[in-house]
């Protein structure tokens, strides 16, 4: 008994180590002196005095994070619907269907999502004349990418809601839409801020759907670091890293 206690202790250990000992790293090198991510040379933090100088990541920092911020709330809008559809609505044509392409993004691969949505957008814009790439393509694909997680936790939490609670509304002269506006929103308001806060993180870390649309006023974080690694890992991106880490928590945090 007492072995497998020590056991299963051991593997949790082993597990949580797995996941945050390289996060723990990216920490402490951010304050590396040396240019070398990987060598370190003594304790600094000049480095986050060259990120606030450095224009073309806060101007790409600046773009993703509008980005994020218009997926997280048009996701959570029509995630909301869908749910409602899903939930409310019971058995109707194509339900089967309707529920699939909904969920379609959580399993499809993101090379797929992204190169898909650019070839629709370059063929609407030969149609209509407007950019197949730039900020809109890349919150297209965004809420395309995130819609179906938003759905996903929503549904599951008014599939768990008491009915009773809407239909004694009703009984006593509400409408549907301010049942849902005074009953049902306060309720589940707990899943659309968790299905706001996943959408804004799965926007704001995108780069390969990103890749596919951005134009070239248009460069995201992710594609910015990510071009950053490739000439060699810069303390100034674990830096960086961290100022996000810190400022997505704040806002979980005021969100909660």
């Amino acid at each position: 008994m007492k072995g497998s206690r020590v056991a299963s202790v051991s593997v949790l250990v082993l597990g949580f180590a797995f996941l945050y000992l390289p996060i723990l790293l990216l920490m402490v090198y951010s304050f590396n002196e040396s240019r070398l991510a990987t060598v370190w040379s003594g304790y600094s933090t000049k480095w986050y005095g060259e990120l606030l100088r450095d224009r073309g990541i806060l101007d790409a920092a600046s773009v993703s994070i509008r980005i994020a911020f218009l997926t997280a709330t048009a996701a959570t809008v029509l995630g909301t619907l869908a749910a409602l559809v899903i939930t409310r609505f019971g058995r109707f044509t194509g339900r089967t269907l309707f529920a699939a392409l909904i969920t379609a993004p959580l399993v499809m691969p993101e090379v797929i999502l992204g190169l898909s949505i650019l070839l629709m957008l370059v063929s609407l814009g030969n149609l209509f004349g407007f950019a197949s790439k730039g900020v809109a393509a890349i919150w297209i694909g965004h809420v395309t990418l995130t819609l179906s997680f938003v759905t996903v936790v929503i549904s599951s939490r008014l599939s768990e809601l008491d009915r009773s609670l809407e239909e004694a509304a009703m009984d006593l002269g509400a409408n549907r839409l301010k049942v849902f506006f005074l009953i049902t929103l306060p309720i589940i308001a707990p899943a659309l801020v968790s299905g706001w806060l996943l959408a804004f993180t799965l926007s704001l870390d995108d780069v390969v759907i990103a890749s596919f649309l951005a134009g070239p006023d248009s460069t995201t974080l992710p594609i910015k670091v990510f071009s950053s690694v490739r000439l060699g890992v810069s303390p100034k991106i674990a830096a960086w890293w961290w100022t996000s880490r810190q400022e997505r928590r704040r806002l979980a945090s005021a969100a909660h």
